[in-house]
């Protein structure tokens, strides 16, 4: 554990420049009051928590992989809107040393390696440290804040105004990182070793950063965001159905009680996955969501992009799949409410932290 701030803010300066190199939009980085951004137009802002027993467990995380996917799933958020990333900042909660530190202080060396994954990705999106804070407390919590403004095409993109026969299409996974999840959950870090992708994708999801703002700039994609909780969760989420209202310069949302068909065929999961899945058909305590085709829906920290997009223009559906040919089609938006997976109504909740 550091022993004082200072040790902490050296350990943060050996990862991270105080004044990142070339950073577009960073005026000023740390070490003052304050970060000074410069930024003409809309600023993007998101906060992401990652909390030690609800997010992550140390049992199976490495310190390099809390800290790659802390920033992973923080900046995400700034795909799901089509953003270019601008700057991040870090509030890190320590907990203390000792017996009744839970499961245990942090030292120096667990720091450095956390800072050190954070930093490669950091470094890799474009997306540069640029302030924050520290404490300790109860669990090791670390709290990101990510900055963005809009890409080249100059256009952010939101949940809602979707209409029917707009088609619903995914880019990425849907189940890879539920099936990581429960792998490491049964077998701890021994399951790499037989689940090396899907493992990968819950300890070290990727944000898809260049895709949204590929996607902002096709003009029949109405709507996008990023599936963190589950399709079957964000679904409703992307249709606009919580009555979000409409903001000048970013579209209205449609407050209809709107649904959706989804076409899901068991190839769609990664092969990964899908020999995860079949393997626990005969096991005794499977519960909801683990045959191939509910794991794809109920899913959950894919970090997916999920759009829709308007059939009838040319940059809609055609125009999505050929600048994004990993992307697929998964469905289509109907007038009538619920949400149906081939043919089925499909009711079982997506994922919810108070649930």
């Amino acid at each position: 554990m550091p022993t004082s701030e200072q040790d902490f803010l050296a350990a943060i300066d050996r990862h991270f420049p105080a004044q990142p190199p070339c950073a577009g939009g960073v005026l000023l980085g740390r070490g003052d009051d304050c970060a000074v951004l410069d930024v003409a137009g809309p600023l993007c802002v998101s906060t992401d928590l990652f909390v030690e027993g609800a997010h992550f467990r140390r049992s199976y995380f490495s310190p390099a992989d809390i800290g790659h996917k802390a920033l992973a799933a923080a900046a995400s958020d700034l795909a799901a809107m089509g953003a270019a990333p601008v700057a991040c900042t870090l509030s890190l909660v320590l907990p203390p040393d000792g017996p009744d530190g839970g499961p245990g202080g942090v030292d120096d060396a667990f720091l450095d390696e956390l800072l050190a994954g954070m930093a490669a990705l950091s470094a890799r999106l474009g997306l540069p440290l640029v302030g924050g804070d520290l404490s300790r407390g109860p669990a090791l919590i670390l709290d990101l804040a990510v900055f963005g403004r809009p890409g080249p095409a100059g256009r952010l993109l939101r949940r809602g105004g979707l209409r029917p026969g707009d088609q619903l299409v995914l880019i990425g996974e849907a189940g890879l990182a539920r099936a990581g999840l429960l792998a490491l959950e049964a077998s701890g870090r021994a399951s790499i070793h037989r689940w090396p992708v899907a493992t990968r994708a819950h300890l070290r999801p990727e944000p898809r950063l260049a895709e949204g703002q590929l996607l902002a700039g096709l003009p029949g994609v109405r709507a996008l965001m990023d599936v963190s909780d589950g399709l079957a969760r964000d679904i409703p989420r992307l249709l606009g159905l919580l009555g979000l209202p409409g903001l000048p310069g970013l579209g209205p949302v449609a407050n209809a009680n709107l649904g959706a068909d989804l076409t899901i065929d068991e190839s769609l999961l990664h092969p990964e996955a899908l020999a995860f899945f079949r393997s626990q058909a005969g096991t005794h305590d499977r519960s909801p969501g683990q045959t191939p085709v509910e794991a794809f829906v109920l899913g959950g920290e894919d970090y997916a992009l999920l759009a829709g997009v308007d059939p009838s223009d040319p940059s809609g559906l055609s125009g999505v799949l050929a600048a994004l040919p990993t992307a697929r089609h998964i469905g289509t938006v109907t007038v009538t409410p619920g949400l149906r997976v081939n043919g089925e109504p499909f009711t079982q909740p997506g994922f919810d932290h108070f649930g």
